[in-house]
């Protein structure tokens, strides 16, 4: 083998040191599992360290007051948001106390009431109060809590590693290729055995310009998609507005103070309204601006009427299609309020007016009113050099999660066996999902996942030197693409100029405004670019960003592909993105003809979108969700099942035949 390669195997190895991969290595430990290393690219990256929202929601079953609650209620709300498989929601519905409770085992300081209820509070799409929070950091205290956790009980760790490629095989996956990011070894390979993979690189942030998720997070599910793992509902994310300059998302109270949305040209001159030329009366204008809070994602249902939607509609057309810069301007009331004789909660719209009465928030700037509600977002701001008080914040309708992602069964494992994406890389979403149900997720699918994992797969991994046999060629395929570019006489890259054309390409024609024509022309433009890459030279230290360039093409290929395969499908409007229909109608006159919509409404809700990447090509593929299993709970059976382990559907033998070991 190559002597640029280092050879290393764990029983389980954990890609991705976020919440829900440190949440797995966890669990793996826990269940019995005693080799488990965890391989990252740096463990004070990606979204779970770095990202928060005015009050980031996790979501459970309900443990505070008199309000009913059940396993079933939970699941038929996780799945009525449409495209969603009701086994996953049961599982998640079912876990989600665990995974709570285990989290507050480890020090997460979720609040409670002096009798010991966990308080809870409604999000969106939400019936029963489901929602809690321990504040804007939420995911921050989460990854802290298990990073300590998992030190604690001896996971091995590899930070500054970047996979480049998983070796698979006969429909399962074997182990992996990874850049050597740091050290003496740096710019090296390794190469690991793995009996199973957990695979927690988190949603693909790198493929889009306007984007919240922090600039460590670029996503990882390129190489799985070339492996073979099939994408699912890579339609579906959310978007919605949030600053630029520090990415955070601007949700809650950031518009419940009801600050002024300003444009401006380039070079921050011509300020104006502009929102102001598309409401009928200012008191319409301040229930958008304040339903904005409570309705942070972009959804097409509330474009229409003035909703609060159509405001991210009017920041889209302000910066990407009239060039302009889009800012909130805490400093002083918006005209909307001036024009109704200054600031006084009694004038407002009803709700805005009931809400900020009962948060005491009479004060009579946006800034003092944010200070009184929410003083620590002021803070966080100021810590990033950006002052509320004294300057206006620049925005965007950007990029923010992704429901859709790699395809995994009850058990989170994909169709390539061995392989368990979990967190936000596993598309379990569906259309609509509560707001918070994601961190619930990526805690309950680790959990399962190491729970599988610890039954089934408990095999010796494969000699690392045997890979080159197991999955022929596959080694020497990833050196060979950076040797090729090293090598390569043709001019230079400029991947940092590659990297804005792709996010623009992704910005523009694939987030919440989209078009057949205009999917169509970033098709055409990806393939003009990926035959650019593949022949163009870089220098030894642009290595890293050279793979990294390559897997957000091909998960851009992807996603691209499923959106024009919808749209193809009749696919209309629906979650938090607009599909143009020239027979659909305009949300008002003064919009340009792109913004003609038909909404989907249930035409797909029933039906789930899979996509494999094979040779280059994106081929897709429909089928029916799965519903919510209805079986028998009799105590006595169940606990046999247990007992015998054939709730995981019987166990893989030593040649790892399946014997329906979860494959539903």
């Amino acid at each position: 083998m190559d002597a640029r390669i280092m050879l290393k195997k764990a029983q389980a190895l954990v890609v991705g040191s976020g919440a829900a991969g440190l949440n797995t290595a966890v669990a793996l430990k826990k269940q019995g599992v005693a080799d488990v290393a965890l391989l990252t690219e740096g463990m004070a990256m990606g979204t779970s360290r770095n990202t928060g929202s005015d009050k980031q929601t996790y979501y459970k079953l309900t443990v505070c007051g008199s309000v009913p609650d059940s396993v079933a209620s939970m699941a038929e709300t996780l799945a009525s948001g449409g495209a969603m498989d009701g086994d996953i929601a049961l599982a998640e519905a079912a876990g989600s106390l665990r995974a709570f409770f285990h989290l507050i085992d480890i020090g997460v300081p979720f609040p409670t009431s002096r009798y010991g209820e966990y308080v809870g509070y409604k999000t969106d799409h939400d019936p029963v109060q489901r929602g809690t929070s321990a504040g804007p950091l939420t995911s921050r205290y989460m990854t802290e809590c298990l990073d300590r956790e998992a030190r604690s009980l001896g996971v091995t760790i590899y930070d500054g590693y970047q996979v480049v490629d998983l070796l698979s095989a006969n429909g399962r996956v074997y182990g992996l290729v990874a850049l050597i990011l740091q050290g003496a070894e740096r710019g090296t390979y390794a190469v690991f055995s793995a009996e199973a993979i957990v695979y927690a690189t988190g949603g693909e942030a790198g493929m889009y310009e306007a984007s919240v998720y922090p600039v460590s997070q670029t996503g990882g599910c390129g190489p799985a998609f070339r492996a073979g793992a099939l994408g699912k509902n890579l339609t579906e994310s959310q978007y919605g507005i949030a600053s630029v300059q520090f990415r955070w998302n601007l949700s809650g109270t950031f518009q419940q103070v009801l600050p002024r949305y300003v444009s401006t040209d380039q070079d921050g001159n011509d300020e104006r309204e502009f929102l102001n030329d598309f409401f009928d009366s200012g008191a319409q204008l301040l229930e958008a601006v304040f339903l904005k809070g409570y309705q942070w994602p972009f959804d097409p249902r509330k474009v229409d009427g003035h909703g609060s939607s159509l405001v991210d509609l009017l920041v889209y057309r302000e910066t990407m299609l009239l060039g302009r810069r889009v800012w909130l301007d805490y400093r002083s009331n918006p005209l909307a309020i001036s024009a109704m004789g200054g600031y006084d909660v009694a004038r407002l719209p009803p709700e805005a007016a009931a809400y900020l009465a009962s948060s005491g928030a009479v004060q009579q700037t946006p800034f003092l009113r944010l200070l009184h509600m929410n003083p620590g977002a002021v803070q966080l701001y100021r810590d990033h050099g950006i002052d509320l008080e004294t300057e206006k914040l620049e925005i965007a309708v950007c990029a923010q999660h992704n429901n859709g992602g790699l395809a995994g069964n009850l058990w989170w494992e994909s169709n390539l066996r061995h392989l368990f994406p979990v967190g936000e890389a596993n598309g379990s979403h569906g259309v609509y999902r509560p707001g918070g149900s994601a961190l619930n997720a990526g805690q309950v699918g680790g959990m399962r996942a190491a729970a599988y994992i610890a039954h089934c797969y408990r095999n010796a991994p494969a000699e690392p030197q045997d890979l080159a046999i197991l999955c022929p060629g596959q080694i020497e395929a990833s050196l060979a693409y950076g040797d090729r570019a090293l090598s390569s006489s043709g001019p230079r890259l400029r991947l940092c100029q590659e990297r804005q054309e792709l996010g623009r390409r992704m910005s523009l024609y694939g987030t919440h405004i989209r078009s057949s024509e205009g999917i169509e022309q970033a098709l055409r433009e990806l393939d003009v670019q990926q035959a650019r890459v593949e022949h163009g030279a870089v220098v030894q230290e642009e290595l890293p960003a050279l793979y990294r360039l390559r897997d957000l093409m091909t998960s851009q290929r992807m996603y691209l592909s499923a959106i024009r395969d919808y749209i193809r499908q009749g696919g209309g409007s629906r979650g938090s993105y607009l599909v143009y229909n020239p027979q659909g109608e305009l949300p008002m006159k003064q919009l340009e003809e792109r913004f003609r919509y038909v909404l989907d409404g249930d035409a797909h809700s029933g039906v789930i979108q899979e996509v494999r990447y094979a040779s280059g090509r994106c081929l897709c593929s429909w089928r029916k969700v799965r519903p919510i299993p209805q079986e028998s709970l009799w105590f006595e059976n169940v606990w046999r099942d247990w007992r015998e382990n054939t709730i995981y559907g019987g166990i893989a033998d030593a040649e790892d035949q399946d014997h329906g070991c979860g494959r539903n």
